[in-house]
């Protein structure tokens, strides 16, 4: 009797297990797919870092990515870091802002770098703002403590290219940047423990001058190599004045652009990683670090954003009123720094310069003045030989003149011998020895008798 299946039949419990084995699958795709679509969806950020020296921006990124366990920020041990490509016109890294295990990636930072502001530059960089971008982006603008000087007009032309950019957008973007500008502004309050363990929130509205001149994106200004504020001192003189006008000065054009202000240095901690992280609206993975500012460390200076408060301004240009006071030290400069002190005066003081600085003018003045004096030993001699040559002219002539006399002093006393007769000189000669032979011969005469 024949089976009533055969051999290609497959039994219903076979194929209940090949259907769930399917069903399986079609749910490991699906997680799978999801996973990545959850990846994509990833905040994306944006920083665009203006200013500041090759290493002094590879610095910046690196402050932000390294760190130990729990630091939210840098990549998974597994993973290598990303170059940073700053060598040319615009340069492009990324950073992951990892959980505190590292292991889950909260948010993707893109951080665009670009040195100098050449207007040439602006092609490149119009194209990284847009209204899906502006929102997520922050602008943030390097300093150097080495060229303190030059601060005022390195960020007044910063600011200057990214307005140029900003007014060529379209018109979505304009509209996205006045939303975030208000955004932004509104974004000014404080939080305080309600006791029940909760967190309030308090809006404070603007201040007088805060936000004056907005430029439509958060801006943070990052004052590098804050360990040449001792260099600064030890080497050009400068005191507790000069440090606190600089501050002063900086807190008051920031706040009119409502932008924050921090110090940093080589290898020492700071707290630059949070405030990037608050700026760009990035949650923590770990609790929440609070920014406490700090303005009395000179070298750990930070002004959170929406903290400052409003100060006296400035009567002229920012940037001349600036370096009228701050101006940097060049060989022969004998006007110093001139320092704002607390009644308004003003107060001269000759600034400190580099020994190196020092020792070079002061070979060149040496030199200077062994060549005037070897100009003048020349002059000299000169001057002497020139004397004994005439010396000896004159001298010459009045031998000279001398003998002339004693010849013409000769000639009358002969002639008067001659007489007035007319006689000769051989006569009047002749005479002269006659008389000379009588005078001889006279002892002869007048000898005694026995002789």
């Amino acid at each position: 009797m024949a089976r009533s299946g055969g051999f290609n039949e497959r039994p219903a419990s076979a194929m209940s297990a090949a259907s769930s084995n399917e069903s399986e699958k079609d749910d490991m795709w699906s997680s799978m797919l999801s996973s990545v679509a959850s990846s994509k969806r990833l905040p994306q950020k944006s920083i665009l870092v203006l200013g500041g020296s090759a290493d002094g921006q590879k610095e910046f990124v690196e402050s932000l990515g390294v760190g130990g366990a729990g630091s939210g920020g840098g990549h998974r041990k597994t993973d290598k870091r990303p170059p940073i490509a700053n060598a040319f016109a615009l340069g492009y890294t990324y950073l992951d802002v990892l959980d505190s295990d590292h292991e889950d990636v909260l948010a993707r930072l893109g951080v665009y770098l670009i040195s100098e502001p050449t207007p040439s530059f602006i092609p490149l960089l119009r194209p990284l703002f847009t209204a899906a971008t502006l929102p997520e982006t922050l602008i943030v603008i390097l300093l150097d403590w080495s060229k303190p000087w030059d601060w005022m007009r390195e960020i007044k032309t910063w600011v200057r290219l990214v307005r140029g950019i900003f007014t060529s957008l379209d018109d979505d973007c304009r509209r996205t940047l006045d939303e975030v500008t208000h955004a932004w502004e509104t974004r000014r309050s404080t939080h305080t423990d309600s006791g029940g363990g909760g967190v309030g929130e308090v809006t404070i509205p603007l201040g007088p001058g805060e936000f004056d001149e907005p430029i439509g994106l958060p801006l943070c200004v990052v004052c590098q190599n804050a360990d040449k504020i001792e260099v600064l001192e030890r080497e050009r003189g400068w005191k507790e004045e000069e440090f606190d006008f600089v501050l002063q000065f900086l807190r008051t054009i920031l706040l009119k652009h409502g932008a924050s202000l921090i110090y940093t240095t080589p290898s020492a901690p700071s707290p630059i990683r949070p405030l990037i992280f608050s700026l760009l609206s990035i949650q923590s993975p770990q609790r929440q670090q609070v920014l406490k500012h700090n303005v009395i460390e000179r070298d750990k200076v930070l002004v959170p954003p929406h903290w400052d408060s409003w100060e006296p301004e400035s009567e002229g240009g920012a940037v001349e009123v600036y370096e009228d006071v701050i101006k940097e030290s060049k060989r022969g400069d004998t006007e110093g720094i001139a320092l704002l002190n607390k009644n308004g005066g003003r107060v001269i003081e000759v600034p400190a310069v580099d020994t190196q600085e020092f020792l070079a003018t002061q070979l060149e003045v040496l030199e200077a003045r062994a060549a005037e004096e070897k100009a003048a030993r020349v002059a000299r001699k000169t001057k002497t030989i020139r004397i004994m040559e005439v010396d000896a002219e004159n001298m010459l002539e009045r031998l000279k003149e001398r003998e002339a006399s004693r010849a013409s002093d000769r000639e009358p006393s002969l002639a008067s011998q001659g007489g007035g007769d007319g006689k000769s000189q051989n006569e009047v000669l002749s005479a002269f020895f006659n008389s000379l032979m009588k005078k001889k011969g006279t002892p002869a005469k007048g000898a005694s008798p026995g002789s």
